[in-house]
């Protein structure tokens, strides 16, 4: 009882004393404002940017989403708060020091404190985002935000519900450094903002800062179902893990891109679209002959089989590859 008693104190404490505003209770009403604006736009400008039946698909789980939030957050929180306090225990003078190296915890008040975290923050969205395009478990959480044939802001906010609670246990070791809890829950809130507005077709090329930041033509890219854009571009912000671990692909303006996933689930009903590649993996392990079939069904790759009639991500950039150099 002590120990959540201290993680309460500590959260209060922060809260009050640095004037802290959770900043995703402004993000509903900010989206759903600037998903109406663009409508507005389209139906002048681009007829074909939405679609109603689309929309709806994408505001239903949207909601979903905002109604689980509570909870999710109250998890991170806690599972942050918990990693904070075990690495960073307090000493007799009221100072909290991190056991693996000495080092005294980092202030909310230090403003470079907050740019480090963001990085690290931003590190922690890559490996989690690129997570969930390479293990199949991951994928069926994440498929739902890449469900829709169609990229604008409305598909910003379809997104997955299980990937909710997975998410906080790749970013608590940054907790586990000595950096606060709640300055960890505000980077997270300043990704999320970045990364809605990053779902529009229609802003320009951004010059040099698209060899720093994560911006709209990249995330075009994460977005397409060509073969040779699947699985790039999955940072935050930044772009520059992607480049750094060969991830990153530049957008070809000189071709149109087909927008969703290689098997997309054919249904607007938002069940049916959250729980599709649940179902697959399931029937996959059922007819799986060796517990390593099993196994790589769940964990593997998506498109990989047992049988090896499969073809994954890689496999089919390599054949595509190939294909362009005998071209």
């Amino acid at each position: 009882m002590y120990f959540f008693d201290s993680i309460s104190a500590e959260v209060q404490r922060v809260m009050t004393e640095h004037d802290l505003t959770e900043l995703m209770i402004y993000g509903g009403p900010v989206f759903i404002g600037l998903i109406v604006v663009e409508i507005i736009f389209s139906l002048k400008y681009n007829p074909e940017l939405y679609k109603w039946k689309d929309l709806a698909t994408s505001g239903s789980m949207g909601i979903g989403a905002a109604a689980l939030a509570g909870v999710a957050k109250a998890f991170s929180l806690i599972l942050f708060s918990v990693v904070y306090i075990l690495f960073n225990p307090e000493g007799a003078d009221g100072i909290r020091h991190n056991i693996m190296g000495g080092w005294e915890t980092f202030g909310l008040g230090l403003w470079y404190m907050w740019l480090i975290c963001q990085v690290l923050d931003d590190f922690s969205y890559y490996m989690v985002h690129r997570a969930n395009h390479e293990v199949r478990f991951l994928w069926a959480a994440h498929i739902v935000h890449h469900s829709s044939d169609h990229f604008n802001l409305g598909t910003a906010v379809r997104n997955g519900w299980v990937t909710l609670f997975y998410k906080p246990f790749f970013y608590m070791w940054i907790c586990a450094l000595g950096f606060h809890p709640i300055m960890l829950m505000t980077c997270l809130s300043i990704e999320a903002f970045w990364q809605y507005q990053l779902h529009v077709q229609w802003m320009p090329r951004l010059g040099f800062l698209e060899k720093i930041f994560n911006l709209h033509k990249h995330h075009e890219v994460h977005h397409s179902s060509d073969i040779e854009y699947l699985d790039k571009n999955h940072g935050g912000y930044l772009i520059l893990f992607d480049r750094m671990f060969g991830t990153f692909k530049d957008k070809d303006d000189s071709k149109t891109i087909k927008y969703g996933v290689l098997h997309p689930p054919k249904t607007h009903n938002p069940i049916e679209v959250l729980s599709h590649e649940y179902i697959h993996i399931w029937q996959d392990v059922k007819k799986a002959k060796t517990w390593k079939g099993r196994f790589m069904y769940v964990f593997g790759p998506p498109g990989w089989t047992e049988d090896g009639t499969g073809k994954t991500t890689k496999i089919m950039q390599r054949e595509l590859a190939e294909l362009k150099k005998a071209a």
